[in-house]
């Protein structure tokens, strides 16, 4: 009889105990029972796999779930290997040619100029860390405008229901880290939803480094405008620098213009007759003549020196359409007029004849006067020497008020100016003076300095961190986000308003998250404080936590015993690697591993930053470890986006850029934007902490796509970095590179001779400018054979990467290859020999990340013998449910194993297997699935020696004998939420990243 795989059938019939578990379950699937796969299973011949089809009841409404669900109709080839099938046209990165190509069209919206709702709202991403800046969205019923994109917008937009979807159009006041650091994520995620980008000229390099891993079509619509950069100068002699406003959207609702600000441009006095230059930014050297640019304004452009790429700024202005005056059917009787379409064509702004007399009755004569439409400015100004391009620039004088505070004869009358600029410009005198030009209007002061923050902008990561900590202080310390309330910085009620009668009408406003400025309906003209989050402290949250979970406290208890009586029961036998693989799995309960016989708590503690898989979610960040080595230094493994505002919560706001300051190296696994794209981000920081100390570049070891990300990146903003590709640091490099340093440099020897891969793995080391030509595919860059590589290059930085580990008291660092997609790797990171008191030999200890993969025999030769192996597990396969009576073993969302094959990820029983297999002494668990949005769904099965990673935990190498210990506890904690999410968000979201 078949089997039933799935409940949600019986939930609905003779089941009613199921029914609280109908979150769980999938749809009813008669089968025979699946034969379990062992790790250890080879398969007997080469056969497919065939994804179960999307239900028809759980179809997504989006062109991404389209792909997704066609993409698992099909057949996807399985390779025979000694540890399990992958997916060979993922490894090789020839998967994506099976998608059907994607519609490049904007969205089209019918737009309704008597808009009855329009607000700006400040979007608090870096309020609490510091770390990036605001964004402030601009609402209208049918149309939404977002301004910067900081690392984070994803995030937070999640935690706080804001739908990136709906976005219509990005603009960004400076292209830097700073303000672009979360472009990257949005425009994978959302590749479906067109979005127009909108950037000054330098937006042009932004988009020419994210090539090398966004697909084309995510950038399709993205455009900068203003002067020419110094490369451009070939192209246009005659570079132009703007000084009135350009417009870039102009509709029945609003319009967009942006003032650029370019300081240390020599300005000649010779004018040139050209309207204002737009740029495609996906196109290079494709200019087109703006035919919607605002005549009235005239050309008005001055010749001037090229600027560097990060120098320009951008002031924008939004002003909204007029409200038009109230039609009064009483004038118009007066004037003879019948009701009738008459009274229509005056509303529209036409003239008609009177019915009863011989004259014209204008639309003047009949209606109210029109009231102007609210306007708006966000004004980016990052240094003084933008400040003094800020204050010259005379197309501002329209908006300006007079003395007494009243906009005169034609002016506008500016209704809101948010400040994104930092503290050190606000607090100038010259600024002040500037801000009280415009008379009534409110000052909302966003920059990110700008504002004391005590509450974490990510409340429900926040209540997990204090709850983790509640129950496990060793491995959760109190996040370093509380330390906020103790910092200082300007509020506006300390910004002196300069002598005049204008001083006394300057309204200035200090930003808060979620602060809303309402623009329509009129009435309600005004700052709007309803939105703003209430205040959190962490002994408010363990109150909630002990009425929820009242048996808490007594495991809390029960938990900080383990560190009181863990010296003196546990002993000190050194283990034996060939012994621990081939005759036992793992070591008994009580045995610790030589390496860390005498082990100080100032020799390693393993931060996860990012636990989380695809994106971020509100409870789990992107990929990335802080391996902190204390005096020695400390190094970075994977850097997804929000990296360092992570930092910036583990250890408060000083201690991250302390920890930033002590980075000696960077090792990135691969080029997926989940893993990397902080790290744009913190080089940038790192430049600035140490622009006054004598100091070397850091070195960056990647694979060799992120070369051709970083080298465009740094036309720029200078990174300050060394780039080393991951194939040089593999074992066979190792030894290769050490036969040949002292020989001649400068010969060069190829990269194939010292680094053995698969026979069928496309190969090639370097990247062109056509890459995403439109009809061309990213894999067939990867069949190029390799180019020669030169040593007198290579080895000088190899040779900086050693002193760096010598100097972090580490003996080696070597990248392996693993099952994923291509140039993906794994890393070892081993420990020096170190002398205990008495003069003992002691080994040292051997940490390896997995990166993303598939379980392969490489990951478990490198991880031998392993003290901590850190194993991606994406996916899980089984769920068990124990009722009264009855228990149950439910597939767990019956495609999960075969979409880990299909996207080469582990599952995490996979995962715990991999360890066994290479003897690893301790393994934690991490890179979830979103699907699982506080802990993922797992059973104690050969858990012993495991513990799941979340985001914030510090592992100190001396508590590594009790890490699995605490895994019973974080399931008591979480006992009422190991849930899935499956809401059409979270699993477009995966599916589009994955």
């Amino acid at each position: 009889m078949p089997q039933v795989t799935n409940f949600r059938l019986l939930v609905h019939s003779s089941f009613p105990l199921l029914t609280p578990l109908k979150p769980f379950l999938s749809f009813a699937v008669l089968s025979k029972p699946k034969p379990r796969h062992s790790l250890f299973t080879v398969l007997a011949s080469k056969r497919t796999r065939k994804l179960p089809p999307q239900p028809p009841n759980l179809a997504r409404r989006n062109n991404s779930t389209l792909r997704e669900s066609e993409g698992r109709d099909k057949v996807v080839p399985m390779e025979e290997t000694k540890t399990g099938g992958f997916n060979k046209r993922r490894a090789e990165g020839r998967d994506k040619s099976d998608r059907p190509q994607k519609t490049l069209q904007l969205k089209v919206r019918t737009l309704n100029p008597a808009n009855t709702i329009s607000y700006v709202q400040i979007l608090g991403t870096g309020m609490d860390t510091q770390d990036t800046s605001p964004s402030v969205l601009l609402f209208f019923d049918k149309q939404r405008f977002i301004f910067n994109a900081g690392e984070g917008l994803q995030r937070f937009c999640t935690e706080h229901k804001i739908k990136l979807s709906k976005i219509d159009h990005i603009f960004l006041s400076r292209v830097c880290s700073e303000t672009a650091g979360g472009l990257p994520g949005y425009m994978i995620i959302n590749v479906v939803f067109k979005v127009n980008v909108w950037g000054p000229s330098d937006l042009k390099y932004l988009v020419d480094a994210m090539r090398s891993f966004i697909p084309n079509a995510a950038m399709v619509h993205t455009r900068s405008f203003g002067p020419s950069l110094v490369s451009d100068v070939a192209a246009m002699p005659n570079s132009i620098t703007f000084l009135d406003p350009i417009v870039l959207v102009d509709d029945e609702v609003v319009k967009i213009s942006a003032i650029i600000l370019q300081p240390n441009s020599s300005e000649g006095s010779q004018h040139v007759n050209e309207k204002p230059i737009m740029q495609d930014a996906s196109e290079k050297g494709v200019e087109e003549r703006m035919d919607h640019v605002s005549k009235s304004l005239g050309p008005n452009g001055k010749t001037g020196s090229p600027i560097k790429p990060g120098d320009m700024s951008v002031l924008y202005i939004c002003e909204l359409s007029e409200i038009k005056g109230k039609f009064d059917p009483a004038k118009a009787m007066a004037l003879g007029l019948k009701p009738g379409p008459k009274y229509r064509e005056l509303q529209l702004g036409n003239s008609v004849k009177s019915d009863r007399q011989n004259i014209m009755v204008h639309p003047s004569d009949v209606m109210d006067p029109s009231v102007p439409g609210p306007i708006v400015f966000l004004v980016d100004c990052p240094t003084e020497s933008h400040l003094q391009e800020l204050l010259s620039r005379q197309s501002l004088s329209r908006y300006y008020a007079d003395h007494s505070g009243n906009a005169p004869d034609g002016a506008k009358t500016v209704t809101c100016i948010i400040h994104l600029s930092p503290a050190s410009v606000i607090c100038s005198p010259n600024y002040r003076r500037w801000m009280e030009r415009f008379g009534l209007a409110h000052h909302i002061l966003a920059g990110h300095e700008m504002k004391n923050v005590e509450i974490p902008i990510l409340k429900s990561s926040a209540r997990v961190a204090a709850r983790l900590n509640y129950l496990c202080p060793q491995f959760f310390p109190a996040p370093g986000f509380w330390s906020l309330q103790q910092l200082n910085f300007p509020e506006p009620d300390s910004i002196a308003p300069s002598e005049g009668p204008v001083s006394k009408i300057c309204e200035r406003i200090s930003a808060e998250n979620l602060l809303k400025f309402t623009l329509r309906p009129y009435a309600h003209l005004g700052l709007d404080r309803s939105g703003i989050p209430t205040a959190m402290v962490p002994s408010q949250i363990i109150d909630e936590l002990l009425t929820e979970i009242p048996e808490i406290a007594d495991a809390a208890q029960h938990v900080s015993q383990f560190w009181l009586s863990s010296r003196e029961t546990l002993e000190t036998t050194p283990m034996q690697v060939d012994e621990v693989i081939v005759e036992e799995p793992w070591l008994p309960e009580n045995t610790l591993p030589g390496c860390l016989e005498d082990i100080s708590r100032e020799d390693l503690e393993i931060v996860l930053l990012g636990t989380g898989s695809s994106q971020p979610s509100k409870y789990r960040n992107v990929s990335s470890i802080y391996i902190n080595l204390f005096s020695r230094g400390s190094l970075l493994l994977d850097c997804g986006e929000g990296t360092l505002a992570q930092l910036k919560r583990r250890y408060g706001v000083e201690g991250a850029d302390n920890a930033v300051r002590g980075l000696r190296c960077i090792w990135i696994s691969h080029i997926h934007a989940d893993h990397h794209t902080g790290l744009a981000r913190i080089l940038a920081l790192r430049r600035d902490l140490l622009k006054r100390v004598p100091h070397e570049p850091i070195l960056v070891v990647g694979p060799r796509q992120l070369k051709k990300y970083l080298d465009a990146y740094q036309r720029l903003e200078d990174l300050d970095m060394q780039f080393l590709d991951c194939k040089h640091t593999t074992e066979a490099s190792w030894d290769a590179f050490e036969g040949i340093k002292e020989s001649s440099p400068g010969s060069p020897t190829n990269v194939e001779d010292v680094n053995h891969k698969h026979s069928d793995e496309p190969t090639g080391q370097g990247l062109n400018d056509t890459l995403f030509a439109r009809g061309s595919r990213m894999q067939s860059y990867w069949k190029r054979q390799s180019s020669l590589v030169d040593k007198s290059v290579t080895l000088p930085i190899l040779k900086g990467l050693m002193k760096v580990l010598s100097e972090a008291g580490l003996e080696a660092l070597i990248s392996f290859d693993v099952v994923h997609c291509p140039q993906a790797f794994g890393v070892v990171l081993k420990a020096a020999d170190r002398m205990n008191s008495v003069g003992k030999v002691i080994p040292g200890w051997k940490i390896v990340y997995s990166g993303d993969t598939r379980p392969c025999s490489e990951l478990i030769e490198a991880s031998r013998g392993a003290t901590v192996l850190i194993h991606e597990a994406s996916y899980h396969k089984n769920l068990f449910f124990v009722l009264p009576g009855l228990f149950l073993k439910a597939t767990f969302e019956d495609g999960m194993y075969e979409e880990a094959v299909a996207r080469n990820h582990s599952t995490t029983k996979e995962a715990v297997e991999v360890g066994n297999a290479a003897g690893a002494y301790r393994i934690i668990l991490t890179h979830f699935s979103q699907r699982y949005p506080k802990i993922p769904i797992f059973d104690e099965m050969h858990m012993h020696k495991t513990c799941i990673a979340f985001d914030l935990m510090s592992v100190n190498i001396a508590d590594l004998p009790l890490l699995p210990k605490v895994l019973p506890y974080l399931k008591l904690l979480f006992k009422n939420e190991m849930i899935v999410d499956e809401s059409e968000d979270v699993l477009d979201a995966v599916g589009a990243a994955s």
